[in-house]
């Protein structure tokens, strides 16, 4: 991949409770990415954008689910979600130094 594609590998950082405590104990982000990217395309892109060491890459599909809505069905969207575990002494900061 190009440089230019690996710019829409990453869609947004997931900022949960739990996806805060990962960062904080272990140095762990999880970000939304492109459904089709995989683990070598994520590692490049977040060393690219962030300018990090990644450690490890661990993906989790997130399958779409059925949803009721007075009595309307409908479905929510499915997305793919990674965990970055980057190497000791490296961050992100997500918040511009504040």
């Amino acid at each position: 991949m190009n440089e230019e594609e690996l710019m829409q590998v990453l869609l947004a950082p997931r900022i949960s409770e739990k996806s805060t405590r990962h960062g904080d104990q272990g140095g762990q982000y999880v970000f939304d990415v492109w459904d089709k990217a995989r683990k070598p395309d994520i590692k490049r892109a977040v060393e690219t954008m962030f300018g990090v060491e990644v450690s490890s890459v661990q993906t989790c599909n997130i399958i779409a689910k059925a949803k009721r809505f007075r009595g309307v069905l409908g479905r929510r969207a499915g997305y793919k979600k990674a965990y970055v575990r980057l190497k000791q002494g490296h961050e992100i900061d997500f918040m511009g130094g504040q």
